[in-house]
């Protein structure tokens, strides 16, 4: 499978390492060419109002989302989980509108509120992940389709699949453990 980086703004280079250490072949995507090239995408954390932004700017948005709505594995990280949600509390841009979940931005606080949690996510296995959040997203409302992946230790979901889409709150691109990008890539 041919994986793909979303590299219009954010952490490309650290899911580029990610994707490398677990020996799986992946390119920085900055075209609709290069998108219509690769079978999956990680949307990373960043900026998601710039992320979709330069997607509608660069002609990308209509194409990525009727990839998406085909089956495309993509894995939104952080800003990422913003621009695949159906619905967030300040939508300015609209997101892509495509995972049923509500979110609210920088729902922890600023920058330096910044924080890691152990989190318990059976699909990896122990020992537990560590999750990286930074200005992170909050998943306010989770669809009937959709399956929390991981909580908080006070239920809030942090990690989200729904079909071929899994979402992040946190950054594991950030975290030094590659047992995320190692699911995604084999879901």
């Amino acid at each position: 499978m041919s994986v793909g980086v979303l590299a219009l703004q954010g952490d490309v280079r650290e899911h580029l390492h990610a994707l490398a250490a677990i020996g799986q072949p992946a390119a920085a995507v900055r075209t609709a060419t290069q998108l219509k090239a690769v079978e999956a995408l990680i949307i990373p954390g960043g900026e998601s109002t710039t992320i979709i932004n330069l997607l509608h700017a660069f002609d990308m948005a209509k194409l990525l989302s009727a990839l998406i709505v085909r089956g495309m594995p993509v894995w939104g990280t952080c800003a990422g989980m913003i621009v695949l949600s159906q619905e967030v509390s300040d939508p300015r841009p609209e997101p892509l509108g495509l995972l049923d979940i509500s979110v609210r931005r920088n729902a922890y606080g600023r920058q330096v509120a910044s924080f890691e949690a152990e989190l318990t996510v059976s699909e990896l296995g122990p020992p537990s992940f560590r999750g990286v959040f930074i200005r992170a997203p909050s998943v306010e409302r989770v669809g009937t389709g959709v399956r929390v992946v991981a909580a908080l230790p006070d239920g809030r979901p942090v990690a989200v699949c729904q079909g071929s889409m899994l979402a992040t709150a946190f950054h594991p691109e950030l975290a030094g453990d590659v047992r995320f990008h190692r699911y995604f890539c084999e879901r």
